[in-house]
């Protein structure tokens, strides 16, 4: 999907869980934030294989729900093909 910097604007409400995860070759780490920037709790690491998906979706729904968030968004940075999987 392409969409403009106001589309994408737009989509960040205050119901809204935005995390971001820096994508490595064996292990990634993400953050929870709201949409002033606040963070919620530490980051996490997770492996890039199935197990460790599973982690980080169960990490991201707990802060969803903890944080009363209708809505998430997970950014990334894809770095070569390491990005792929998730």
């Amino acid at each position: 999907m392409h969409y403009t910097q106001n589309e994408k604007l737009t989509q960040i409400t205050s119901n809204t869980l935005i995390i971001g995860v820096d994508i490595a070759k064996n292990k990634q780490v993400a953050r929870a934030f709201d949409d002033r920037g606040f963070e919620f709790g530490k980051r996490t690491s997770f492996s890039n294989d199935r197990e460790g998906f599973e982690a980080f979706l169960r990490w991201a729904a707990m802060h969803q729900e903890n944080h009363h968030k209708t809505d998430m968004i997970v950014g990334m940075e894809p770095t070569g093909h390491y990005w792929l999987p998730l």
